[in-house]
């Protein structure tokens, strides 16, 4: 209460009035955010405010690192971290544990080391060993995790919830929930007060080993303790699990919890329902919660339709989707293509004839609003022309998805049961040129193509009975090894 009392006479945070000439004039979040937030749009706004030299306060900084990382985008937040403390911004151990996670984020985990190591005696405490400890632990860095943890506790630092959930997270990447128990019992008996993320992964674990009946003992514990409420994100676990184990009728129930727990309208959890009701074949569910998330915002977020059409493609309620698709089509600030390639996905998925024109002419009304396609549109297409067995159309939609990569910039490489199938309808169509053209287009996304395909391209050759006098040093020069069975194929297709 008194808390509550002090807090209207606390200096509100604000950039209103200040200097325009030695600030800049709006909130560095609003600027760095505008044009949709897209990940080129924050990097060239980030360049404007380096070029521009203006300052801003530190919280602003924090509260934008915050944002960006939200949306993932770790290149431009490290950017920005790097250029204030250039500026004169002192670090605090807190801000270091968060920049030493950018750096792992957006370089790799090498360079998150070398920070650490040349990080003063001082910031080494809980808080950026902690940072390290859940670096390893995103990366399945599994020994290096627990090596580090047992290294924080031999230096006595201080460990809360936040190290052992990292553990927590780890032992479930690996397929080991069964390790998350007697975790949870070291953690009581070293007096170690959960948090919500601890029981919503415990309850997590005890589903993946299919004890629904100990998940619900985890949630009355957590009732009985009282000293963490069950949040919004305690009943959309809840739910998530009873959906996965077909329970819908409890799951349904955790929803109701869901939004009654949702007093500040968070988006996220607008946006699980929709997904969750979704997953229990709720269609009316599902649309009652949009007009609510409607309602409860001022405007509705490229992301919030994106999930939307996405649950009511599942739900095959396709005229659902594109009445959602129109409305967002014709009042959308920035086009958004990930909403594109949700509906450009269902209607190749239906493949029909009406449904594939409507594909084909919503994929030209993306390019004329400006966007650019991506791999993800293409495999869209793959996935249609594998289905059609068209594997001329297959290979040239692998080609294009290579060309234009994925949407965050990142190269795009077919996946390998793709990458067979395609070989073995060449090698078993006795079709060389098609299976040596694909070759050249994998050429453009993989640096070694590997024995696997070698010996597809050997066995084609071999079935058509064509020689190949070069074959022999092609593969030694990828420096292939191949198996016996192909090595004895490489010596006829060779031989004069």
């Amino acid at each position: 209460m008194a808390s509550k009392f002090m807090q209207q006479f606390a200096k509100k945070k604000t950039v209103v009035k200040r200097s325009s000439k030695k600030y800049l004039e709006e909130a560095l979040y609003t600027n760095l955010l505008s044009n949709g937030g897209e990940e080129k749009n924050v990097r060239a706004n980030m360049n404007q405010f380096i070029k521009s030299d203006k300052s801003v306060f530190k919280w602003e900084v924090g509260h934008t690192l915050k944002i960006l990382r939200s949306r993932k985008l770790y290149g431009s937040a490290l950017k920005l971290s790097e250029t204030t403390e250039r500026r004169g911004f002192n670090k605090t151990v807190s801000d270091q544990a968060i920049h030493l996670d950018l750096i792992a984020k957006a370089k790799g985990i090498a360079a998150a080391e070398e920070y650490f190591i040349n990080l003063p005696e001082s910031s080494k405490n809980h808080l950026t060993y902690g940072a390290l400890l859940n670096c390893y632990c995103k990366e399945s860095m599994t020994e290096k995790a627990h090596s580090l943890f047992e290294k924080m506790k031999e230096l006595n630092l201080e460990i809360s919830s936040m190290s052992y959930n990292s553990l927590f997270t780890l032992s479930l990447k690996n397929g080991l929930p069964v390790a998350i128990p007697p975790l949870i019992k070291e953690m009581k008996a070293s007096d170690i007060m959960p948090d919500i993320y601890t029981y919503n992964v415990w309850m997590r674990a005890l589903a993946a080993m299919n004890d629904i009946s100990g998940v619900e003992r985890v949630l009355d514990e957590m009732k009985r303790d009282g000293r963490v409420a069950a949040d919004w994100t305690t009943y959309s676990n809840l739910a998530s699990i009873y959906a996965d184990t077909g329970l819908f009728d409890k799951a349904e129930k955790a929803l109701k919890e869901l939004e009654s727990k949702n007093s500040r309208r968070e988006l996220s959890a607008y946006q699980f329902l929709i997904t969750l009701y979704g997953r229990t074949g709720n269609l009316l569910e599902v649309h009652r919660v949009w007009r609510s998330l409607k309602l409860a915002f001022k405007k509705t977020a490229n992301l919030s339709y994106l999930n939307m059409i996405q649950a009511l493609v599942k739900l095959n309620d396709l005229p659902g989707a594109e009445k959602c698709f129109q409305e967002w089509s014709l009042n959308c600030s920035t086009y958004d293509l990930r909403i594109a390639n949700a509906l450009i996905g269902a209607y190749l998925r239906e493949a029909s004839v009406t449904s594939v024109e409507k594909a084909g002419m919503l994929k030209k009304q993306a390019q004329r609003r400006g966007a650019k396609l991506n791999a993800k549109t293409w495999e869209h297409y793959l996935d249609y022309y594998l289905k059609k067995g068209k594997f001329e159309s297959v290979v040239k939609s692998i080609d294009n998805a290579i060309t234009v990569g994925r949407g965050n910039g990142e190269k795009w490489i077919p996946s390998p049961e793709v990458i067979e199938k395609v070989l073995q309808h060449f090698e078993e169509n006795k079709d060389v040129a098609g299976a040596e053209r694909f070759l050249e287009v994998l050429k453009k996304s993989k640096d070694e193509l590997g024995a696997s395909v070698f010996e597809s391209l050997v066995r084609t050759y071999a079935a058509v009975g064509k020689k190949s006098p070069i074959m022999q040093r092609r593969i030694k020069m990828e420096k292939v090894l191949l198996r016996e069975a192909g090595l004895k194929l490489l010596d006829e297709i060779s031989s004069e």
